[in-house]
């Protein structure tokens, strides 16, 4: 009997560790059962999303039901603020992004900015966010980062990563920095497919990894993977996927050459194509723990029971066929826990001091006006062109931006007419400006773009525009990478809520009272 009660012992704790591992999501904006369930057999992290959320009141309630199921447990957000926003996916972010924080560069700004964002999710039961993103935004190509890096200068987001560390922990949220080694040099997309960097190992050591460093050194309790593959470093497998990049890189010692990092390691999404597309989720998993992940990122897409079940049988029969190292899933387990224990010990940032209007300051502080033509300040309704591109996977398409809502508030009456891609090449160029003008009926026009230097046709749309009403306003909501444009120029440095209540101030002059 002794062997077999050791047999079905050893079998009960494989199963828990192959689900202590898992950082799964659901949908709906209260517990399954299946996932209440799951927590009293194993599971101890659970991922949210924007369709989990309705306000404060009702996720907190969410992640004490969670809690009362099992006490020691990480509830992860993807809640970087500006552009990629969960606590207020419909309304728009209270915070400018990470590019608006580079471009005012004020590292108590950003300390202090992450603190109150911490602060918020700490209210709500959350205790590990999926920020900050210290990638640096190297190539202006990049479809994927632009506003959510802090700049292009590795040393401006090494110490900008750092702050937002240590604001985001003096909360009580454990910051996951990503996405190691660096997702700024890519023009592909992972959410669609596989990015490659070319770059050599100097270049990585100079650029990529500057912020990474600065982040462990700030105490970061986990790393986010990139699924991006560096040749460089490894010449097949991507980095989540790579033994080269997490446990030869981010692992090894500093005097190696390495980070020395020893806290918890997170993978992006399975499901996005760069893995799911070329290994499958469930054999992704397995590569991804052998290599020195410890928790599986997965949830974004693929949100029920049985892809909780699918992965925790892969990983078990990985270890059962020798695939998988059980040490190496009982270490990933152990370090999943111990962020949890910690997470319980240290309680949410108790205390910390309410800065609820830091996140418009800083907003303010971002705008950057230019003024190329004789210009008045908005008194009467305008015409707000919104030059649309199609949203990246990671900000959504659920969140609202443009500066349209903000200038209505000021000024009522105020319209909207929506550009795309799909109307620029379907009516073309001159006939999209020619029902602009239409629409504005003689009323002053504000365009709105974002990132015009990585679209054509939003570049050739507007610079008609402007041939034929050179008193238009252009605001910039991406990556200002191209000149100024229009009477005034207003560069955001992102599409948050906040970013597009500045630019409304800066358009009209005024700041509406508290009572607006």
């Amino acid at each position: 009997m002794t062997p077999l009660v050791r047999s079905v012992r050893s079998a009960d704790t494989l199963t828990r560790d192959a689900l202590a591992v898992l950082q799964p999501g659901f949908t709906g904006t209260t517990a399954p059962d299946w996932l209440l369930r799951r927590l009293g057999e194993g599971l101890v992290s659970v991922g949210l999303f924007g369709r989990n959320v309705a306000d404060p009141a009702q996720l907190a309630a969410l992640t004490g039901r969670l809690r009362a199921e099992r006490e020691e447990l990480i509830v992860a957000i993807d809640e970087e603020g500006g552009d990629v926003t969960r606590l207020e996916v419909r309304g728009g972010s209270s915070f400018p992004g990470n590019h608006a924080l580079g471009a005012v560069d004020d590292t108590e700004l950003t300390r202090a900015v992450a603190r109150e964002l911490g602060r918020r999710l700490a209210d709500c039961g959350i205790n590990l966010n999926w920020a900050p993103s210290a990638d640096v935004n190297s190539n202006p190509a990049n479809p994927v980062i632009g506003v959510r890096s802090f700049g292009a200068d590795p040393q401006l987001v090494a110490r900008h990563t750092a702050a937002y560390v240590e604001g985001l922990q003096s909360a009580g949220v454990a910051a996951c920095t990503k996405h190691f080694p660096g997702h700024g040099d890519t023009a592909v997309d992972s959410h669609h497919d596989l990015p490659r960097i070319a770059a050599g190992l100097p270049t990585l050591q100079e650029r990529e990894l500057v912020p990474f460093r600065a982040a462990v050194a700030a105490g970061t309790r986990a790393v986010m993977s990139a699924h991006i593959l560096l040749p460089a470093l490894d010449a097949e497998h991507p980095a989540t996927l790579s033994p080269a990049a997490l446990h030869g890189l981010l692992r090894a010692p500093e005097a190696e050459g390495g980070l020395g990092f020893d806290g918890l390691i997170v993978t992006d999404g399975m499901e996005m194509q760069a893995i799911s597309a070329t290994y499958g989720i469930e054999r992704g998993s397995v590569l991804a723990l052998a290599a020195g992940a410890d928790a599986i990122c997965v949830g974004g897409g693929l949100a029920d029971e049985g892809i909780v079940l699918r992965l925790r049988d892969a990983l078990v029969r990985a270890v059962r066929e020798g695939e998988l190292p059980e040490q190496r899933l009982a270490d990933a387990a152990a370090r999943v826990r111990a962020l949890a224990d910690r997470a319980r010990r240290t309680g949410t940032g108790e205390g910390a001091a309410p800065a609820p209007g830091i996140g418009l300051t800083a907003a303010r502080r971002a705008l950057r006006i230019t003024v190329t033509g004789p210009y008045r300040p908005l008194a009467e309704p305008v015409c707000v062109a919104a030059f649309t591109p199609l949203a990246n996977i990671a900000v959504g398409d659920e969140t609202p931006w443009g500066v349209a809502a903000e200038l209505a508030r000021l000024l009522p009456g105020t319209e909207t007419a929506t550009c795309t891609a799909e109307a620029a090449a379907a009516a073309g160029t001159a006939a999209l400006v020619d029902g602009l003008l239409t629409a504005a009926a003689g009323r002053r026009l504000v365009a709105v773009v974002r990132d015009v230097h990585r679209h054509p046709w939003m570049a050739d749309a507007l610079h008609a525009l402007l041939a034929a009403r050179p008193d238009t306003a252009v605001v910039e909501m991406g990556v200002p990478q191209a000149p100024p444009q229009g009477a005034l120029h207003l560069a955001t440095h992102g599409a948050a809520r906040v970013c597009a209540q500045a630019a409304a101030e800066a358009l009209t002059g005024r700041r509406p009272s508290p009572d607006d």
